[in-house]
């Protein structure tokens, strides 16, 4: 199939861009609904595949299993980046979200520890291994794809929708968390509940597969394709030997995530076992607070990532290096001691709206880094290696503080982490008006 997206001109060419971004979004939800759901019912699973030991142990454990997934994430930024580079974006997110599906499937399906001893927490660990390679995957190629699709003078606002759905993922799987508290017990939910959510994942991630079939392929992917052909230069496409020709691109991209990804991970996940088992909210209440404030969270990056498209990148993510830098302990550490909901809503939504700043354009930052030949590669490797290194160590690292009696490091860890990436913010140059996207148009 041939598109001109970016040739054509007038509401019909706009219609098809967001009928493109729309598709893929979908598809990027369901990945991250698939994703999320673990950690959102690790409160109820935990004692599943690692019974015995204190809530603390427990979590422990599961954060641990978290962590693991995260280490497949740099492998399947590399493997699917490759694909989609060579191949097409749209095969590869169908093919992303073809693992996503069986990972959720082998986690519902699989016995506890009572059942089938410590072979149920090896094949979690397998499954999360497996939804590791997807979402690794899933990021860099719909970070592309969006870039790639959107209407030039809008790659912002279009791009942030990755962070729409990511968040929206999230979203789902704690609204189904609310939904199954109220209609099951406590007891109901440890037993077998908490299953529910990954059905629901596996069912969702195969009819994706068949609206992903249906999306146009990039024009850019399309053009570079045509040019290289099937000689030494299409041979290029996807490589590391290609991709470590901008060696200052894969630096900024790992500057650039380092502070975002442990920020993010500490509020959108760690917050739901630091506000119940820190401050002592209510496990509900704690899963109130967390949708509502996710669900602002999630309708402001739009208005964010079209912001940049008139003030430029590189401002939005000085604000959130500073603000983040500056703010971080003193949200942690009065969230830390509140048990009034509402002011833990409040926190928790101030330290969102900061970091808004990095991820309602992080993914249209990177991706105006590299030409389209390697495009996916160059986004996905070095941004997996850094969440896995750093994203999903966060939690892992705060249970790990808090288990040794020193809980308020981990206020700092994070604020030092934003302050070496607001370093790289305030040493790069604007990438919205001369990057390898706009270049190529030219």
């Amino acid at each position: 199939m041939t598109t001109r997206i970016h040739g054509e001109a007038g509401p019909a060419s706009e219609r098809r861009v967001v009928a493109n971004v729309l598709r893929g979004s979908i598809g990027n939800l369901v990945e991250w609904y698939d994703w999320y759901a673990y950690s959102a019912f690790t409160i109820y699973f935990a004692k599943s595949f690692f019974p015995g030991g204190d809530a603390t142990a427990q979590f422990l454990n599961t954060a641990a299993v978290f962590a693991v997934g995260f280490l497949m994430r740099p492998l399947g930024g590399w493997m699917l980046g490759r694909f989609a580079d060579r191949f097409g974006r749209r095969s590869a997110l169908v093919l992303s979200v073809s693992m996503m599906a069986f990972g959720s499937l082998m986690i519902a399906a699989t016995p506890g520890y009572q059942t089938i001893g410590v072979a149920a927490p090896i094949l979690l660990v397998l499954a999360r291994l497996l939804q590791g390679l997807s979402v690794g995957g899933e990021y860099s190629t719909s970070a592309t794809y969006l870039s790639e699709v959107a209407t030039p003078g809008k790659r912002g606002f279009y791009s942030s929708f990755q962070y729409v759905t990511l968040v929206g993922g999230q979203l789902l799987a704690l609204g189904l968390q609310l939904i199954l508290q109220s209609v099951l017990t406590e007891a109901q939910m440890g037993d077998w509940g908490w299953r529910i959510a990954f059905v629901v994942g596996a069912i969702a991630a195969v009819v994706v597969m068949a609206l992903r079939r249906g999306m146009d392929e990039s024009e850019s992917y399309q053009r570079v394709s045509a040019e290289t052909g099937s000689g030494k230069e299409a041979g290029e496409r996807g490589t590391l030997r290609a991709l470590v020709k901008y060696p200052k691109e894969i630096a900024l991209v790992v500057g650039l995530t380092l502070g975002g990804t442990v920020a993010f991970y500490t509020y959108a996940t760690y917050t739901q076992k630091f506000l119940e088992n820190t401050a002592g909210i209510p496990r509900r209440t704690v899963t109130v607070i967390l949708f509502a404030a996710l669900l602002v969270f999630a309708l402001i990056q739009p208005l964010a990532g079209r912001l940049s498209d008139r003030i430029g990148r590189r401002k939005l993510l000085m604000f959130f290096g500073i603000a983040g830098t500056v703010l971080t302990v003193p949200i942690m550490t009065t969230m830390a001691h509140t048990k009034q909901p509402v002011l833990a809503f409040l926190l928790l939504l101030g330290a969102l709206v900061i970091v808004t700043g990095y991820t309602s354009i992080n993914a249209i930052v990177k991706a105006e880094l590299f030409p389209t030949k390697i495009r996916a590669i160059g986004v996905g490797l070095p941004y997996a290696l850094t969440v896995a290194i750093f994203g999903g160590t966060a939690e892992l690292i705060a249970q790990a503080l808090k288990k040794a009696g020193h809980e308020s490091l981990f206020f700092w860890y994070v604020a030092a982490c934003i302050l070496v990436s607001l370093v790289v913010y305030g040493t790069m140059r604007e990438t919205s008006r001369s990057s390898a996207l706009e270049r190529e148009e030219d």
